[in-house]
């Protein structure tokens, strides 16, 4: 074993075994119980909405055409990114939720930006194919639950 391998291993081993000796520490000079102040735990997420894969599938169709209608330099393409905007401030309730959309949207933007460099006809095929999936979803969940 090299010396610095063998110093690596050392301090891995020393930091590992760090922590235990801290905590160890730290437990006899906490005050008792009575006189700790908790920080309080964060409330748990409302259970998700049942049409929320289909709300997912929605911001990542629109994260797409928000990319694609930027390539392609179309009129409407930052209201895609206001829309998304508006959803997220309608169902992203808590940051757990808006975080779950805001990456579906951003993970549909990024799968087209790898293959589409430049406006060509296929990446406007994609958007009109995107863009009839996009309305078929938001009128089935709006005629489903409402909005």
């Amino acid at each position: 074993m090299t010396a610095r391998l063998l110093g690596t291993v050392l301090l891995c081993a020393l930091l590992a075994g760090g922590p235990a000796l801290s905590q160890t520490n730290q437990l006899r000079q906490s005050p008792p119980a009575a006189q700790r102040q908790e920080a309080p735990a964060p409330e748990p997420e409302a259970p998700p909405p049942p049409y929320e894969p289909q709300l997912l599938k929605l911001a990542e169709i629109m994260g797409s055409l928000a990319y694609l209608r930027t390539l392609c330099g179309a009129r409407e393409a930052q209201d895609w990114r206001e829309r998304m905007a508006a959803l997220l401030e309608s169902e992203g309730r808590g940051p757990q939720r808006r975080e779950r959309l805001a990456s579906a949207y951003n993970r549909g933007f990024r799968a087209y930006s790898t293959t589409h460099r430049v406006c060509s006809e296929g990446s406007q095929e994609a958007s009109s194919r995107l863009a009839g999936e996009g309305e078929k979803l938001a009128r089935a969940l709006a005629g489903r639950f409402g909005g």
